[in-house]
C-alpha cells in the first residue's frame, strides 16, 4: 500500500510542480491568438470550455489501455508502479504536453504535419500513411473490444471474440451499432456528438476510478497491494517476456502512448486559451497514469498478488474485459459494477471514435481536401471504416493488438524526437525530449529482436546490443537533422 500511496501522490504533485515547468519552458502566453479563433470552421476549429476539452482529451487518450493494459502489465509485479509514475510524469505527460502545444502554436496542425517540419519531409510522408494506419487499427481494436464486452453481459448465446472469426449475430448488431455511431461522430461538427455525450461517458470513468480507488483504500485487509522491494519480474515465463521492452510496450496508455500525439490537435482547435494547455494536455495524461496505477494495484490486490494474477491471466486466456467483469462484480456488486462496465466501454468507444476523426483530418491535411463540405467528410472517412472491418475480421485480436502496442510505442519514438528538435531550435532544455526519446527508441529498437510477434531472438545479450545499435544510428540521424 505505501508504494502504491507514494506513487499516486508523486502523479499528483506532478501536475503542480513539473507540469508548471513545462509551461514556462514552451513559453505559454494568454494573449497568443488560439486556432479555434482564427481558424473558425464549425466542424473541427470550434472553441469550447476547459472543463469540455480537458474530459474530451482524457477520454479521447484513455482507451482500454490504461485499463486492460494496466491490469495485464501487472502481471510483471510491482514494478508496473514504477514505469506508470515516472513514464507519466516524465516521458507522457511531457510528451503529451509538448506535442499539444506545438499544435496549438501552429494553428492546430495535424501530427504529420509538425513532425514534418522538425525531421524533415522524409518523414513527413512516412509519419502520414503510418499515422493514418495506426489510426485505422485503434479504430478496429476499439471496435471490436467493446462490442465483446457489451455482448457477454446482456447474456448473448455462443459468444466467441470478433478478432478470431467466430461470432453471433447478435455480436455482430452490436458490432453494427457502435459502428453507426463512429460513423456519426467522425463525420458531424465535433460539438454535435463528441462535446455533448463525452461528459457522460467521463461520469461513468471517474465513477469507475474512484470506486476501485475505495474498495483498495478502505479494504487493505481483504485486497493486499503489494510493494515494491526489487525489480523482480514477477511474470509467468520471464525468459520470454522480459522487463524491458515487453512491460513498456504492454503498458503504454498510463505511462506514454504515441496516440495521444495524434489526438491532441483536436482539442488544440477547440482550446481557447494558451493557458488551458497544462490541465487540458499534462494534466489528463496524469489522470490516466492514474487510472492505470489504480488498475495495476486492483489487478495484483484482487489475486492475491503477482503470481496469482498470471494464474488469473492464464484461466481467462488472456481476456482483460472477462477479468474486469469478475473484479467489479465481486468489490463493488452488480449495481455499481455496471457503472463501471459503462466506464470500461466509454473508455474504449470515446478513442474509436477519435481515432477514426483524427484520420479523416490526417488525410484531409494530407490531400489539402476542406471539411467544410459533408460530402468530402464522407468520401475521406468512407476507405477508413472499410479497412478497419477488414481487420476486424480478417486477424486474430492478440495479432491486432501486439502490433498495435508495437505501433503505437514507435509513434511515441518519433514524437519525442519531434519535441527534441523544436527544444533545440527554441533553444531550450533538450534533455526533457532527449532523455524519454533514447529510452523509448531502445524500447521499441530492442522489441524487434525480442518480441514473439517479430524476431523472437533467443539470444537475449545480442537481442539488447542489436537495439543499443539501433538506437545509437537513429539517434545519430536526428542530431544531424537538428543540426541542419
Amino acid at each position: 500500500m505505501i508504494t502504491f500511496l507514494l506513487c499516486l501522490a508523486a502523479l499528483v504533485a506532478a501536475y503542480f510542480t513539473y507540469g508548471r515547468y513545462l509551461e514556462r519552458i514552451c513559453a505559454i502566453d494568454a494573449s497568443n491568438p488560439v486556432p479555434s479563433e482564427s481558424m473558425y470552421d464549425g466542424v473541427d476549429y470550434i472553441p469550447m470550455p476547459r472543463w469540455r476539452t480537458f474530459m474530451i482529451q482524457l477520454l479521447n487518450i484513455a482507451g482500454l489501455g490504461p485499463i486492460f493494459g494496466a491490469l495485464l502489465g501487472a502481471a510483471y509485479g510491482p514494478v508496473a508502479f514504477l514505469w506508470i509514475t515516472l513514464g507519466g510524469i516524465f516521458m507522457g505527460a511531457m510528451h503529451d504536453f509538448v506535442a499539444g502545444v506545438i499544435s496549438l502554436k501552429s494553428n492546430g496542425r495535424s501530427l504529420p504535419e509538425i513532425i514534418g517540419e522538425y525531421l524533415g519531409n522524409g518523414t513527413r510522408m512516412f509519419m502520414r500513411v503510418f499515422s493514418v494506419l495506426l489510426m485505422v487499427l485503434v479504430g478496429a481494436v476499439f471496435m471490436s473490444q467493446p462490442a465483446e464486452l457489451i455482448a457477454s453481459n446482456v447474456a448473448l448465446p455462443q459468444l466467441e471474440s470478433i478478432a478470431f472469426g467466430s461470432s453471433t449475430w447478435e455480436l455482430i448488431v452490436v458490432l453494427a451499432v457502435i459502428l453507426l455511431y463512429y460513423i456519426l461522430a467522425t463525420l458531424l461538427p465535433i460539438d454535435k456528438i463528441i462535446g455533448r455525450f463525452y461528459p457522460l461517458f467521463g461520469i461513468a470513468l471517474l465513477v469507475m476510478a474512484f470506486s476501485i480507488l475505495f474498495v483498495l483504500l478502505f479494504n487493505s485487509d481483504t485486497y493486499v497491494i503489494p510493494e515494491l522491494t526489487s525489480l523482480e519480474n514477477c511474470i509467468s515465463d520471464p525468459q520470454k517476456f522480459p522487463i524491458v521492452p515487453m512491460l513498456f510496450t504492454t503498458i503504454a496508455c498510463g505511462a506514454i502512448s504515441g496516440f495521444h500525439a495524434t489526438q491532441s490537435p483536436m482539442m488544440a482547435r477547440c482550446m481557447t486559451s494558451e493557458t488551458q494547455s497544462r490541465s487540458v494536455f499534462y494534466g489528463a495524461m496524469i489522470a490516466e497514469s492514474i487510472i492505470a496505477l489504480i488498475w495495476a494495484a486492483i489487478g495484483m490486490a484482487f489475486w492475491g498478488g503477482a503470481d496469482g494474477l498470471n494464474t488469473a491471466i492464464a484461466e481467462y486466456g488472456g481476456s482483460a474485459a472477462r477479468m474486469v467483469n469478475v473484479i467489479t462484480e465481486t468489490t463493488l456488486g452488480k449495481g455499481v459494477a455496471a457503472c463501471v462496465l459503462l466506464g470500461v466501454v466509454g473508455c474504449a468507444i470515446t478513442s474509436g471514435d477519435t481515432a477514426f476523426r483524427c484520420a479523416r483530418l490526417i488525410v484531409a491535411d494530407m490531400f489539402g481536401i476542406g471539411q467544410k463540405s459533408f460530402a468530402k467528410r464522407v468520401g475521406v472517412s468512407l476507405p477508413l471504416f472499410a479497412g478497419a472491418l477488414f481487420i476486424i475480421f480478417g486477424l486474430p485480436f492478440q495479432t491486432i493488438w501486439s502490433y498495435f502496442a508495437w505501433c503505437n510505442q514507435t509513434l511515441a519514438v518519433i514524437t519525442l524526437w519531434c519535441i527534441t528538435v523544436y527544444l533545440f531550435r527554441k533553444r531550450k532544455p533538450v534533455a526533457i525530449g532527449m532523455l524519454p526519446a533514447l529510452v523509448m527508441t531502445y524500447v521499441c529498437s530492442s522489441y524487434i529482436f525480442i518480441s514473439p510477434m517479430m524476431c523472437g531472438m533467443e539470444n537475449r545479450m545480442l537481442a539488447y546490443i542489436l537495439g543499443g545499435v539501433l538506437t545509437l544510428a537513429i539517434a545519430g540521424a536526428v542530431h544531424i537533422k537538428a543540426r541542419k
